[in-house]
């Protein structure tokens, strides 16, 4: 059975899930965290629930078996609605915290009562998002854009080769998904409220800032998938409870199936993470 001193798990298609862990570790400054970006199998949106199950099976088979994890985060909203159930069958003594677009926390943010969601085409054709969507639909208007190619584009830039071409392309896209799901703002008639339906679009915030202005709120779900996490941990037991040095290399390392420097960029751009915590991984 899992112990308070092993190592929680997270993993993502990409960096995306890197503004989760952001919020995991400011909550819970006392656990060690082990990092998968899986950017080779990237992005997880495009790609059939088939597909994303078995990825998934992987990592979190590598996870237990490689670094004995106590507890698994998804840090992704494609492979929470595909794979979270299975992950949960295979390992019911394991504390598995998924994602989900932040619908709920919108209502309670919106004042005009149409609410935005961006997320991968995964997300919103799966059936965890359709009931989720039933759930709140006759509260507000709620307009759902499948983001095709962004996830990729923001992962793109994180690569000194590609990000001229990676952030006109982030911009293109956020241009023509945000005017779809538009006219934003505060009056009635126009949408108050932005979810971020995949951690990746997290890091164009200031991007989609530019577009909608300064008046709409932009929700994710990185501080309650943190909270959640740190209730299952309570619940069970599993919270360490022995302060930890953040900087040690015990205490975090970022692997990645693709190429290094992508994660060492990201790492650094927006954890301020050193680039010896991060590593390669090859798994097949």
């Amino acid at each position: 059975m899992p112990t308070s001193n092993q190592p929680i798990g997270v993993f993502d298609s990409g960096i995306g899930g890197l503004s989760v862990l952001q919020a995991l570790r400011i909550l819970l400054p006392n656990e060690r965290w082990v990092y998968i970006a899986d950017s080779a199998y990237a992005p997880y949106g495009e790609k059939t629930d088939a597909e994303v199950q078995r990825r998934a099976q992987t990592l979190a088979e590598h996870l237990n078996t490689r670094h004995h994890i106590k507890a698994l985060v998804v840090a992704c909203n494609t492979a929470t609605a595909a794979a979270i159930h299975s992950l949960r069958e295979a390992s019911p003594e394991r504390v598995i915290v998924g994602l989900e677009p932040a619908l709920k926390p919108a209502l309670l943010s919106s004042r005009t009562r149409r609410i935005g969601v961006m997320a991968t085409r995964g997300t919103t054709q799966s059936r965890k998002f359709s009931n989720l969507l039933d759930s709140v639909k006759t509260q507000a208007d709620f307009a759902v854009c499948a983001c095709d190619g962004l996830a990729y584009a923001i992962e793109q830039s994180t690569h000194a080769a590609h990000l001229q071409t990676a952030q006109s392309q982030i911009k293109a896209l956020l241009s023509r998904y945000l005017e779809t799901l538009g006219p934003w703002g505060q009056q009635a008639g126009e949408r108050d409220t932005l979810v971020l339906g995949c951690t990746h679009y997290v890091f164009a915030h200031d991007a989609i800032r530019d577009v909608v202005g300064d008046s709409v709120q932009i929700i994710h779900t990185g501080d309650a998938v943190a909270q959640h996490t740190r209730r299952r941990l309570t619940d069970n037991g599993l919270c360490a409870l022995t302060p930890i040095d953040a900087s040690s290399p015990d205490a975090l390392s970022l692997w990645t199936t693709g190429e290094l420097d992508g994660l060492q960029a990201a790492a650094q751009r927006w954890l301020n993470v050193p680039a010896q915590h991060c590593h390669a991984l090859k798994l097949g």
